[in-house]
């Protein structure tokens, strides 16, 4: 039982060896398959523009003003150089910073020319230069063509979708559609014209370094803003080496002089907002002393004039000695007490402005104040820088990122840091303030005892002496702002700018399409023949029916390419009938191991018809009749007779005939041309051929015949689709069971496995036929190849034909 079962079994190993020849078998779709796909790869290749990859590069330095130390009250610590590195690369890399640059580049603009084989990025090659009017709308995706006539002027032409086409407007970023009077747009310009229609606006300049190509054409189309700025969010930011505040940058793309353009105007972004962001307390702080300047100067005026007018209605123009002293000693408590009041107002204004505000970046700057204290300046600073950076991340993250998290846990731990030191420095300005207050009372005191107009002119005068000092203040600080921002400088500096230098090409990767196309050229046809060899069940070799079955190999049989089936009669010396005549040999081993004496028999059959039976019959009696041994066909195959055909024989008469006592055995018996050879047809195909078979005639049809012939060769139905072979089986010696290669399925064998397992049947055999055996893979028993010189094969037809034959047959 286990040797069924492992029969079973062997039906799904797959036959690697036999896979590897069909493989080269099919060597003609291979070679189509590989040429298909380099010539696509060489297509692709031909039409793939270049790609070029350019960089630059900068430093961020911690570049402090020369004017002034860290602890100025207009200059602040931003968070050091590694801060300032971080932010730079993800600002670099932020959409907000490159939609400043393609919006100052104007880079939604897209030039091109025609090219070899497709259009191609004219920018930076063009004669001219467009500027778009960005207040207006501009025609999206449809290209309006520009066509010199003359170095100054063009011929602007354009074919619209309809009239109604989409835009955008560059400067909202808003897309509407706009109304064109016709689908078809063609005016003439001059250079430096301003075009103003209602799809397309802005004005052409002369570019000089580029002579205008008359009749030429180049093509002008607008893309969608935010389309636009994701083809530069690829931009490379690395730092040189790690922690390092070298940074590089890199782009790539089509056509060089935009990449060079792009990242050197990336770069100057970003030095002029971080030299905007550096100048940001100078800036607010000249701005808030401009509007106090302005208080100051009016309250200075009016008290001037009511001194002024005070003297003149009095006639007291100065003070006495005693008053003099006094006033000099208030003057100097009053811009304290000033001074002081001015330091408590803008800590609780900070106070306030940091409990109640979201954005920090309008805190007022402690400088204003006059406040010197580093813990409160270095804090401001911080929290600022912290909400700048807080500011420019919203374009490029969503809010529940955990960079923004990170961020307020920052800003709030610096908050609580100011908040204490808000309360402890008040509570010192306080008590200072507490003895001015006790200073300044006790000289009002003085005051008291001096003549009316005396005391009257020292109030007007510390009123203006208040104002002049306090305007003085603000003139000092407005100075020292404008001082510090003119004396600025932005933190990047740039090492090596972008440029072409020529080369810088780094694609397309031809070297990989060709290894794609080498690699899918031979992977579609390994993988057709995969899938047929994985899917056909068809018998291939001798090795396919030694593992479907312990059933005996007799041997093979190789293909015959002759139109007749009397291969061993017409071709005796063809490798087709020396594998006749080696069944022969084997078949008189196995009457001899039998101990078989006189007359002989064997039975031809297969699974189904069209495996070859009747020539492997016809041609099996011919080596015996050729042996000079009397040899009798016998035509079993009632329902499908074919014997007669090939030996021009009539079939009017035959072995139904006798069965039925229509006709003696002398009567169907007919000669070939072969003296020891005759042969008996089946005759009329009959009603019951079953029923014909298993009769007593047969039995002594049989009978008599082993009494006249030496060999009689029985040429019976299919096994596998009729029951008449199994009844012929008992008077075969030897039963031959033919499987075809290439046709035969593999689940055929399973009825015959059953009744040779039962003993149903004895002396079982298989013979493999039709065996090419150009490629002589695994059947074990064939002459291939190594016949040549001793056998009468037929010539190989020419190449073309093999080829015709070849496609055919697969």
């Amino acid at each position: 039982m286990s040797d069924y079962q492992d029969i079973r079994d062997s039906q799904t190993v797959f036959d690697i060896r036999a896979f590897l020849f069909k493989l080269l078998k099919f060597w003609p779709l291979f070679l189509i398959s590989l040429g298909i796909a380099f010539g696509v790869a060489q297509y692709i290749n031909a039409r793939k523009l270049p790609v070029y990859g350019m960089q630059n590069m900068i430093s961020i330095k911690d570049d402090q003003n020369p004017f002034f130390t860290s602890n100025t009250s207009l200059t602040f610590n931003w968070g050091g150089t590694t801060d300032k590195v971080n932010t730079a690369i993800i600002t670099l890399k932020s959409r907000s910073h490159n939609e400043k640059v393609v919006a100052q580049l104007q880079y939604y603009i897209a030039y091109q020319k025609d090219g070899e084989y497709q259009k191609v990025d004219a920018y930076g090659a063009l004669p001219f230069a467009f500027e778009a009017d960005t207040s207006k709308v501009q025609l999206l995706y449809t290209p309006i063509t520009v066509v010199f006539k003359t170095p100054t002027t063009f011929a602007l032409s354009a074919t619209l979708p309809n009239i109604n086409v989409k835009t955008q407007n560059y400067s909202t970023k808003a897309i509407a559609y706009a109304t064109a009077a016709s689908t078809q747009i063609a005016q003439d310009y001059t250079i430096g014209d301003k075009i103003s229609l209602p799809f397309f606006s802005g004005t052409f300049f002369q570019n000089p370094e580029v002579k205008p190509i008359l009749n030429t054409p180049f093509y002008i189309s607008f893309k969608n803003f935010d389309n636009s700025v994701k083809r530069y969010l690829g931009i490379s930011v690395d730092p040189e080496s790690n922690g390092s505040s070298i940074l590089r940058l890199g782009l790539n793309g089509t056509n060089k002089a935009r990449l060079v353009d792009y990242l050197n105007s990336s770069v100057q972004v970003l030095s002029n907002d971080v030299l905007e962001r550096k100048n940001l307390f100078a800036t607010k702080t000249i701005k808030f002393i401009d509007s106090s300047l302005t208080a100051k100067s009016m309250e200075l005026r009016d008290v001037e004039k009511e001194l002024n007018s005070f003297k003149n209605k009095t006639a007291v123009y100065d003070l006495a000695s005693e008053g003099a002293k006094v006033s000099s000693q208030l003057t100097g408590l009053d811009l304290s007490k000033e001074a002081l009041q001015r330091q408590l107002n803008y800590y609780a204004i900070l106070e306030k402005y940091l409990s109640n505000r979201a954005d920090y970046r309008e805190v007022p700057a402690p400088s204003v104040a006059g406040i010197q204290e580093l813990s409160i300046v270095s804090g401001v600073g911080r929290i600022i820088s912290l909400a700048e950076e807080r500011k420019k991340l919203e374009y490029s993250f969503k809010e529940t990122a955990p960079i923004f998290a990170d961020l307020d846990r920052q800003i709030n731990a610096v908050k609580n840091i100011l908040f204490e030191n808000i309360r402890s420095s008040q509570s010192l300005k306080e008590l200072e303030l507490s003895d001015i207050n006790k200073d300044i009372a006790k000289y009002e005191g003085e005051i008291r005892k001096l003549p009316r107009e005396q005391q009257e002119l020292l109030k007007i005068e510390r009123r203006y002496s208040i104002s002049a000092g306090t305007y003085n203040v603000f003139l000092s600080k407005r100075s020292e702002a404008g001082l510090v921002k003119a004396a600025n400088v932005s933190d990047v500096l740039i090492i090596d700018s972008a440029k072409d230098t020529g080369g810088h090409q780094i694609g397309p990767d031809t070297k990989l399409n060709n290894m794609l196309a080498g690699f899918l050229g031979f992977l579609v046809p390994f993988g057709f023949v995969f899938i047929l060899t994985f899917f056909d069940n068809k018998i291939k070799t001798t090795k396919d029916l030694q593992r479907l079955s312990t059933i005996p190999i007799l041997g093979v049989i190789g293909k015959s390419t002759l139109k007749t089936g009397l291969a061993v009669i017409e071709k005796p010396k063809s490798s087709v009938a020396e594998s006749f005549r080696a069944l022969r040999s084997s078949l008189q081993f196995i009457y001899k191991k039998q101990g078989l004496k006189g007359s002989k028999t064997v039975l031809v059959t297969s699974s189904v018809s069209g495996e070859g039976k009747t020539f492997t019959s016809i041609n099996i009696a011919s080596v015996f009749a050729l042996s000079e041994k009397r040899t009798i066909l016998l035509g079993l195959d009632l329902r499908k007779p074919k014997i007669f055909g090939d030996f021009e024989i009539n079939n009017d008469k035959g072995v139904v005939n006798y069965l039925i006592n229509e006709a003696t055995i002398e009567e169907i018996t007919q000669k070939t041309m072969l003296p020891s050879l005759d042969v008996i047809t089946s005759g009329p195909i009959p009603p019951n051929p079953s029923e014909l078979l298993m009769s007593d005639g047969m039995d002594k049809l049989i009978a008599d015949l082993k009494q006249k012939y030496d060999f009689i060769v029985i040429d019976s139905p299919p096994l596998g689709l009729v029951a008449d072979s199994l009844e012929l089986t008992r008077f075969a010696d030897a039963t031959i069971y033919l499987a075809r290669q290439n046709y035969t399925k593999k689940g055929m064998f399973e009825k015959v496995n059953e009744k040779y397992r039962k003993g149903e049947i004895t002396n079982l055999s298989f013979v493999l036929n039709y065996v090419d055996d150009t490629l002589n893979y695994g059947s074990g028993y064939g002459y291939g190849n190594y016949s040549n010189g001793y056998h009468e094969d037929e010539k190989k037809p020419p190449f073309g034909k093999r080829i015709k034959r070849f496609v055919k047959r697969k």
